[in-house]
This record gives C-alpha cells, structure tokens and sequence, in this order.
C-alpha cells in the first residue's frame, strides 16, 4: 500500500470503465497531449493493498514524453468490482488472464508496468501469452516469495481478515503499518479518509488470495528469461519486500535494464515519480533504436 497514492487524476485523464471480453476494470487514461508524438502505450498494474492512483504521478510526466499511461483496477481491487469471498476469482491463471483482456481491449501491443504483486501478476500474464506486449518492466517486484519479515506481516493481516471487519482491520493497519509499507517518512499529504475508502472497497477474497500469492509464490525467472521480450528491473534504493540485493541478481538473470530509483523505497512511483516515469521512458524509447544497450544501470 502507497500512502502517497494520489486519487485526483490529472486534468487531461480521463476515468472510466474499461470494458474487455473479462468484464469492465476501473481505468485512469491519461492521453498524450496535442503537440507531442505518440510513441505508445503503457498499461500499469498495482499491487497488493494498492490501486490505480498509486501511479498518478507518473501519468503527467510519461504523457509528456509521449506514451498513454492507462492504469487500472484489477480484479476486486477498490473499484474494480469482483466477488467478496471466493477466493478463486483471484486465483493467479485468471488475474493473468483478466490482463491480457485488458491490453486486447487498448487495441495495440502495450509496455506492461506491474508494481510489487502487480508484476508477478504481470509476469504470469506474459508467460500466458507475451503478443500483445512490446515490453515488461517489474517495479519493486521480486522473483519469488517476498522477505520472510513481510511473510509474517501479511500472516498476521490474513488472519485479521478472516475473524474482523475490514473496518476493523484498517484500523490494526493504523497501528501495525500495513504489509508491503518499508515504514519510511511519508512524502506529501496523505488522504486518510481516501485511502480507508480504498481498503473498504477492496474484496476481502482479493486480499486473502493476493497474500497467500505473496507467500508462496515459485521463482519464475528462468521461464521469464525465455520469453522474447525486453525485460526493465526497477525499485528504490531500499526495499524490505525484496532486497535489492536479489533484484539486482533478477535482472541479471533475466538480461534486463536495471535502474535504481536514488531517494526511493518501495514505492517509487509514488516516492519519486520523476525520475521514475524518466527511467520508463528512456527505457521504452531506446526499445527503437537497435544498438543501445537495453540493460543499462
């Protein structure tokens, strides 16, 4: 969960419900503005407590260099609708499934941006089916399990979850820190009431299921490296979901562009949006020249 997730979009996005043959995923589409050359589409997907907002910061400046950002809701996430307590909806094969629906429904091979849990979603989508991707960048998002310090934390919010109100237990969050959060100072002002809201709409099915992913998930980096795509391995500086050590041995098992966000932790999308969107867009902008080295620093 990013508590500096902005939930006022930019005033050229445009809110809505994309509508797939996997049913309809609340959307912020933020276009390229009149003047500047299109160079493509980017689809964004959130991670485990988050939402759609927590790339805000990152639609203005992307738009500028050109790309359509679209970041969605996915499955049972805040205004994403999706069952309250079946836990097999959010089963991985279907929320990979659910996001190659959505790249089809934007109608052109898309940069797939997964952050945290959303790239392990994101990952499982491209080893379904990587055509309808020009590219796959993990934010924050490590090759297996997260830390065993995060395993406990998410334990101890599955078992909330099951015996207390989701009223009740965003207040635990409060007084806990929720899972994923490094606990670092908070940048910018925080919309409590928003972010409540946030949790209060989430399935409670999508967060047991997501958790339990969290914690079991296999190391899929050998089958990843086999699919011929360009692969981007971006985080902050620190990160207590995934080191950054094993990061860094991801991207170079995966032959990937690795960037380091200076000043950021897990989030950086919402820690420091600039130079996180100028890390994507040279990324994606090298993607059409030949000879640059695409795993950079």
């Amino acid at each position: 969960m990013s508590r500096n997730a902005a939930f006022d979009p930019p005033p050229a996005a445009r809110a809505y419900r994309l509508r797939t043959a996997r049913g309809e995923f609340a959307a912020v589409d933020s276009p390229v503005p009149a003047g500047v050359e299109p160079r493509g589409v980017a689809l964004m997907l959130p991670g485990f407590t988050g939402s759609k907002e927590d790339f805000t910061l990152l639609h203005e400046p992307l738009a500028a260099r050109g790309y359509r950002t679209v970041a969605v809701d996915g499955r049972g996430q805040y205004e994403s609708d999706g069952p309250e307590h079946d836990e097999s909806a959010y089963a991985r094969p279907e929320l990979a499934r659910d996001v190659l629906a959505q790249a089809a429904a934007l109608g052109t091979p898309v940069h797939l941006v997964g952050h945290s849990l959303g790239g392990q979603i994101a990952r499982s989508a491209v080893l379904l089916d990587h055509s309808p991707f020009r590219s796959l960048t993990l934010m924050s998002s490590g090759p297996a399990e997260i830390s065993e310090h995060q395993r406990q934390r998410v334990e101890l919010l599955r078992d909330a979850l099951t015996a207390m109100t989701m009223a009740e237990v965003w207040e635990t969050i409060q007084a806990m820190g929720p899972p994923e959060e490094v606990g670092g100072p908070t940048r910018g002002p925080v919309d409590e009431e928003r972010l409540r809201q946030r949790w209060l709409d989430t399935r409670p099915a999508q967060l047991l299921a997501g958790g339990r992913q969290l914690c079991t998930e296999p190391d899929r980096v050998a089958e990843l490296a086999a699919v011929p795509l360009p692969f981007h391995v971006l985080s902050g500086e620190y990160d207590d979901t995934w080191p950054v050590p094993l990061l860094d041995d991801m991207a170079v098992r995966l032959d990937a562009r690795r960037t380091v966000i200076t000043g950021a932790e897990h989030s950086p999308n919402a820690d420091q949006p600039l130079p996180t969107a100028t890390a994507l867009a040279d990324f994606w902008d090298d993607l059409t020249n030949p000879d640059t080295d695409l795993r950079g620093t």
